[in-house]
């Protein structure tokens, strides 16, 4: 999981740098070339694609955001069950598993059925394929800002960034917990707790 969520933040860096309105053009708006561009980095691209790639500017940006999205739910999700706030009842009736006796952390993965599994899986492959296709690029799929509307253009391009920002911060809180978690064998919840924020698995309880 570490090693996917890692592929996941390499494959976006790219997109951290968007394109001034000089630069060859693409597809998008020029409103959507500079997003994204946050002090002190300015344009960030270390690997010069913008100049040498300017067409796959539009794909990367759709991945980061995506990414994105998908980190920061993973990041709410993270929260929520460390704190032990789940579903009543059963996640597999025919297992006898309720949806309490899934474990916090990386762990809980492991505890859910093959065919729950496939089930999530299904439900990616609907999202990515027909309800939220990858193919559309500007990730507007007409549900608005909490279902708003935003028509100024300088509110929307402010809660654009926010999103971006958002979603960066996202993917590298996302991957610092999976990774901290298995070295210290402690869930978010359990560090804090025992004040251990520490990134060595010692089991001391201190920093």
């Amino acid at each position: 999981m570490k090693l996917a969520v890692a592929a996941l933040l390499i494959g976006s860096a790219a997109a951290f740098a968007p394109a001034q309105s000089g630069r060859a053009a693409t597809s998008l708006a020029v409103n959507e070339l500079e997003l994204g561009v946050t002090e002190p980095l300015g344009v960030f691209d270390p690997l010069g694609w913008l100049e040498s790639e300017p067409e796959a500017f539009e794909r990367r940006r759709a991945v980061e955001r995506k990414h994105g999205r998908v980190a920061m739910a993973a990041v709410v999700g993270t929260i929520v069950h460390n704190n032990h706030i789940v579903f009543d009842g059963y996640l597999s009736p025919s297992n006898n598993l309720k949806f309490s006796d899934v474990p916090t952390g990386i762990d809980g993965i492991r505890a859910i059925p093959t065919a729950g599994l496939l089930q999530i899986l299904f439900f990616f492959a609907l999202v990515e394929l027909a309800w939220m296709p990858a193919s559309k690029y500007d990730g507007d799929y007409g549900v608005g800002y909490f279902g708003t509307d935003i028509k100024d253009p300088e509110e929307k391009a402010r809660k654009l960034n926010v999103e971006l920002n958002n979603g960066r911060a996202a993917q590298m809180g996302i991957m610092g917990n999976m990774v901290v978690e298995v070295i210290t064998g402690q869930t978010m919840y359990e560090q804090y707790a025992a004040g251990h924020i520490s990134p060595f698995g010692d089991g001391e309880g201190v920093f």
